[in-house]
């Protein structure tokens, strides 16, 4: 990045205003974006202001009205949202004389998140509904689901759950339609919010799930994050204390989980029971042993990310709750050693090291046990698998001090 601004300011010094105009207004209009992706939204104003005043010499209407919507992204970005808002409108108007429909949608778009900014609801609404109309009309589907979701949210934020509702459904399906994933999760979480808030807990439970599987935690963990705790919150309303304890600690165990949502999930564990350690069993007891895979990764997981204390009690619950199983103590320990697999090698060789020291505490018989229903699940993998789950589980007994009778 400091490279190409080192570049950029290169390319400025080789244009004179009063020979290359339009290439000195160009570099300007570049030189800004770029300190905008640096986050330096401050910086970007005076090259942002000096490129749209230079396309306006030059005549260049389409490029001035760029770079006026673009600074008006600096404004917000800055703070400054008043600005902001007087640089998007202008930026609108510009659009719509030059005819040019997807770029006063965009300008109009970032005049609704600004307003919204400004707690101006009225032109909030008023400039999402235009940009809706401006992009569904050129064919642009996920943006307009992104703008309709934008006015959903909005409604919910003045306590109109109702008309909410009306606005996000659409949107989810919109935004699925226009192959914007990411979009379609936002959009059923807020419309997860907005059915929480009406008091329809069953389906808050289906939107916040709809939304989950659009965020998977290795891709996206602060949304992860955000909707396991918003899950957590549903649970809680539904009496189901297992499951709401399961995805509150879920939703702190991301690394990368906003303040918000830390202090959301941890206020709700403060208010439920003590977790007693076997909430993972509880829930996989209600469940058939098809769907105990995708429960059991995200423990894991979370396991894997955790601080030491975390993992060793967490791998001694597994290992209790598997011995008190004997009828599924097989497909438990397959559904385990499946998500061990999908691990990193880090996350594998320390989830490893904490089974295999929680076995060692338990009895000879015990141990014995586990790891003979362990062993008899490796066999059910093709051969090179079973061989890393063998051969790991070895090694890292060998360095316990325990037997190496994984193979």
């Amino acid at each position: 990045m400091e490279d190409q601004l080192a570049g950029l300011r290169a390319r400025l010094a080789r244009y004179p205003a009063d020979r290359y105009p339009v290439q000195r207004a160009t570099c300007q209009f570049h030189l800004g974006t770029l300190l905008l992706q640096a986050n330096r939204a401050s910086e970007a104003l005076s090259p942002l202001a000096t490129a749209e005043s230079g396309f306006a010499a030059c005549g260049m209407a389409l490029e001035r009205a760029k770079a006026t919507n673009m600074r008006g992204v600096a404004f917000r970005t800055a703070g400054d949202a008043r600005r902001a808002s007087e640089s998007f409108e202008r930026a609108v108007q510009d659009f719509h004389a030059l005819d040019r429909p997807v770029e006063q949608a965009a300008a109009a778009f970032n005049l609704g998140l600004v307003c919204a900014d400004r707690r101006d609801v009225a032109a909030a609404r008023t400039a999402l509904a235009l940009a809706e109309e401006l992009f569904a009309a050129s064919g642009l589907t996920a943006q307009a689901a992104a703008a309709q979701r934008e006015q959903g949210s909005l409604l919910l934020q003045t306590g109109d759950a109702d008309a909410a509702i009306q606005v996000l459904a659409p949107a989810v399906e919109m935004a699925s339609r226009g192959g914007d994933i990411p979009g379609a999760g936002a959009a059923a979480n807020a419309l997860g919010l907005a059915h929480l808030a009406r008091g329809d807990v069953a389906a808050a439970l289906e939107a916040f799930h709809r939304a989950l599987s659009a965020h998977p935690r290795s891709v996206r963990p602060a949304e992860y994050a955000m909707v396991k705790s918003n899950l957590a919150l549903a649970h809680e309303r539904s009496g189901d204390t297992v499951r709401a304890l399961l995805a509150a600690q879920q939703a702190l165990g991301v690394s990368g989980a906003e303040r918000p949502v830390r202090t959301q999930a941890q206020e709700l564990l403060n208010r439920l029971p003590e977790a007693s350690g076997a909430e993972l069993f509880d829930v996989l007891d209600q469940e058939p042993p098809q769907l105990w895979q995708a429960l059991v990764r995200e423990e894991v997981l979370r396991w894997a990310d955790g601080l030491v204390a975390l993992r060793r009690d967490a791998a001694a619950a597994w290992v209790a709750g598997q011995l008190r199983r004997e009828d599924r103590a097989y497909d438990l320990a397959e559904t385990l050693l499946s998500t061990l697999l999908e691990l990193p090698p880090p996350a594998y060789h320390r989830v490893v090291a904490a089974l295999v020291e929680a076995v060692g505490r338990r009895s000879a018989e015990e141990a014995d046990r586990f790891r003979a229903v362990v062993r008899s699940a490796m066999a059910r993998f093709p051969i090179p698998q079973w061989q890393r789950l063998a051969t790991t589980f070895d090694q890292v007994a060998l360095e316990y001090g325990q037997p190496t009778a994984w193979k």
